[in-house]
């Protein structure tokens, strides 16, 4: 009886850990509460002293509690941008309130495409999870 107990255990154990390992990559930004996930790729700053770039870069997003606003924390010394606000389009895809040429942000699930410039300063991402 102990060895069925046992055996029984380590498949709970075997079963808890992989249920919590595999869902974070499914999350849907458009669709969730709450939101954390990162982002790699293709990441860039430039500003009036810095022009930082790199092909190996991350971004790490949350949705913030307002549930229409994230935050961007950039890898390789990239300057935060926090508090953006997004709207839904289609099922599965935020773009950013107010978008026009120079300031376009669109996640999803699986990627992270910005343009963002304010006040002489420029974010740029193409990113992947």
């Amino acid at each position: 009886m102990k060895n069925v107990f046992k055996i029984l255990g380590v498949f709970i154990l075997l079963f808890t850990a992989f249920s919590l390992s595999s869902c974070s990559d499914d999350d849907d930004p458009a669709d969730n509460d709450f939101f954390a996930g990162t982002y790699k790729g293709s990441i860039s700053y430039t500003d009036s002293d810095n022009d930082i770039s790199t092909d190996n870069g991350e971004v790490f997003v949350t949705k913030i509690a307002s549930g229409t606003k994230y935050n961007f924390r950039f890898s390789n010394g990239i300057p935060d941008l926090n508090g953006l606000e997004f709207q839904k389009q289609g099922d599965n895809t935020l773009v950013m309130v107010n978008s026009t040429a120079l300031v376009y942000v669109r996640i999803d699930n699986n990627e992270l495409k910005m343009l963002y410039t304010a006040d002489g300063k420029t974010w740029r991402a193409n990113c992947t999870r």
